[in-house]
């Protein structure tokens, strides 16, 4: 009995996700399945049959599937539903998903866990839009692995030719989302007669494939894992925890592996040390049996041969291959919310194992679930898949998702609920990490003696970076020098930049040429942090077009930088000119002018507006003096 149990053990396990739109024999499926396998709890089918008689419904093998009252009394899937069964060679976990498009988050949370899915599709309704979304749900979730099940044969007659038509339909669209069509199988069934679940059936002699427990047996489990072995190391730290005199980082490897000895990179910040020791649990008693490597999918702890500040959600790798450090990235989502996502809109990007403030910045397209075809949209409504462009206000460690599926998608965060999840594209984004690398090799940072709790309490006030942004003529330049003249006035320690005075020295080598903008506030922007680290509160006045330049500042400097956008439309601040240069531009004296020849994109999400159009000078002020002296004030002896 011990040998038999431990061969039993031996099983490899799958968990299969049966998945579809409403009303296409999903549960009825799964019922009759375990039903025939003999996996129903003792007395579950008498315990249903009874509850349908009381209630006065004709007894539907789906019953056996729905757990909820609700769900009976409907007749659909509401939440999703796992149930084991067993065959000589696999132990199955089989998920009922929801098929209803009100309960796709359900469906989704039910198929994160899977292996492989078994999509229903209707033979006499065909494929319908909520199979499409829910194909388009399991690439996102990595799942490569689909049977296709043409259920209820039985309403066409166990027509042959519509089987084959809609199975080419289903293996057609699944290629279009980048399905391998050799892992993509198709099975005609009828299940309320058992019709190809176990065996092959008499009704269908023109089919000769395997039957459906044969293609859930031929499964391979963990093969995307295995795919995720060979890709270069990816270690998300989930704690860290401080036992004894050791310092250990706890966290899973999602893909690659490590090995004591090795070096790792952990980003964002970079921050580099050699692996020391591999900490399992329980934990062993004696040291030397502690395993000297690690592999994907194992949840292990590790020290490193140095201290290093390292956070729960930093990425470890090998320093040869880290992911890519960004403050933007497109994402193509699904929206579970109940309020549409619209531009501007902030939300918390849980991406690994770290959390990030984003603001949705484009809609780019709103994808249709059947063809993928693309239509431009002000919002993105609930259940509509879209491609949208986020930007954090710090940087993140992340990956494409063709490139790494395990670290290339995220899920989004409104008022503490699940709002809506996706995947990661970086085209386009990679180039714009600002914090690059420096050209020399042999340079080292120099650490201050003196660090800046010192010098905000000898000077009696915080430090940072009010960024002023706008048009020209908006009224940057004035704003800011009477702002800096009343904290000076106050005591502050307080600096303007200004656009025009540092292209007569620092810039004095830029045009105004996209890149040469992009280079000028980059200058302007490690200036403006080292003086802010030198206890100032510096105060920029630029044009600074680019939202992606502003937010390169702002993952560099973090909690220091402070957008403030200086609001003026065009007509004012063309009508004021203080500098003649819109009439230049007009003229075509200037190249590339913003807001004439060249554009502007103004802020989502800034610290404070200035609306130097309705508001009078001293009253835009009297502002930005109580914003600053609020913001920089030193609070509890800080």
């Amino acid at each position: 009995m011990a040998a038999a149990m431990k061969t039993e053990n031996r099983k490899p396990v799958v968990k299969i996700v049966f998945a579809g739109h409403v009303d296409h024999g999903k549960s009825t499926l799964l019922g009759r399945l375990l039903t025939d396998l003999g996996a129903l709890p003792e007395g579950k089918m008498e315990a249903v049959a009874e509850s349908c008689k009381r209630r006065g419904v004709v007894f539907e093998w789906a019953f056996l599937l729905d757990a909820l009252r609700a769900e009976r009394d409907q007749g659909i899937t509401i939440d999703s539903t796992q149930v084991q069964a067993e065959t000589d060679t696999r132990r199955f976990v089989f998920i009922d998903a929801p098929g209803h498009h009100e309960f796709i988050k359900n469906m989704v949370t039910g198929a994160a866990q899977a292996d492989a899915a078994v999509l229903l599709v209707d033979a006499k309704d065909g494929l319908q839009a909520e199979t499409q979304r829910h194909a388009f749900l399991l690439g996102l979730l990595g799942i490569r692995d689909v049977i296709v099940a043409v259920t209820k044969m039985d309403l066409v007659g166990y027509d042959q030719a519509r089987f084959d038509d809609l199975s080419d339909q289903v293996t057609a669209h699944l290629a279009s989302l980048g399905f391998d069509a050799d892992r993509v199988k198709a099975i005609p069934v009828a299940a309320r007669d058992g019709e190809n679940i176990l065996t092959r059936g008499r009704a269908m002699p023109w089919y000769s494939g395997p039957a459906l427990i044969e293609h859930l047996d031929a499964l391979v489990p963990g093969t995307a894992e295995a795919d995720a072995a060979t890709s270069p190391l990816r270690f998300i730290v989930q704690g860290v925890y401080k036992f004894d005199e050791r310092r250990i980082l706890a966290g899973r490897i999602l893909a690659g592996s490590l090995a004591v000895g090795d070096e790792i990179q952990f980003s964002p910040g970079n921050r580099r040390g050699r692996v020391k020791s591999i900490e399992t649990w329980p934990i062993q008693t004696d040291p030397a049996d502690n395993p000297t490597r690690a592999g994907t999918g194992q949840s292990i702890g590790i020290t490193l041969d140095q201290q290093s500040f390292i956070e729960r959600g930093a990425v470890g790798a090998h320093p040869e291959t880290p992911p890519h450090l960004i403050n933007a990235l497109r994402g193509r989502i699904v929206w579970f919310g109940t309020e549409p996502l619209t531009p501007g809109a902030r939300y918390k990007m849980k991406l690994n194992a770290g959390e990030y403030i984003c603001v949705a910045e484009t809609i780019e397209h709103v994808l249709d679930a059947g063809d993928l075809s693309k239509s431009a949209s002000a919002a993105v409504s609930r259940n509509q898949i879209a491609d949208v462009v986020f930007r954090s206000r710090g940087h993140m460690a992340a990956d494409a998702h063709g490139d790494s599926p395990e670290t290339g998608r995220f899920v989004l965060v409104a008022d503490h609920r699940i709002v809506g999840c996706g995947l990661i594209n970086l085209d386009g984004f990679v180039a714009e990490d600002r914090q690059k690398s420096p050209k020399s090799a042999n340079i080292l940072r120099v650490t201050h003696h003196i660090d800046m709790h010192e010098r905000w309490s000898a000077n009696g006030h915080k430090s940072g970076i009010l960024w002023f942004t706008g048009l020209s003529g908006s009224g940057k330049s004035t704003l800011a020098l009477r702002l800096e003249e009343a904290l000076f006035r106050r005591g502050k320690q307080v600096f303007v930049l200004d656009g025009d005075n540092v292209r007569h020295g620092l810039c004095a080598d830029l045009g105004f040429s996209p890149d040469d903008r992009q280079e000028n506030i980059r200058r302007v922007g490690e200036l403006a942090q080292i003086m802010a680290r030198a206890g100032f509160i510096v105060i920029t006045a630029f044009i600074s077009p680019y939202r992606a330049d502003r937010d390169g500042v702002r993952a560099r400097a973090g909690d220091q930088f402070h957008e403030i956008h200086v609001a003026a439309d065009l007509d004012v601040c063309e009508q004021r000119d203080p500098k003649g240069l819109y009439k230049k531009a007009r003229a075509g004296e200037i190249p590339e002018f913003t807001g004439i020849s060249a554009p502007y994109e103004a802020p989502h999400a800034p610290e404070l507006v200035i609306d130097t159009a309705d508001s009078e000078v001293d009253a835009c002020i009297e502002r930005l003096v109580d914003y600053a002296l609020t913001t920089f004030d030193l609070k509890d002896g800080c």
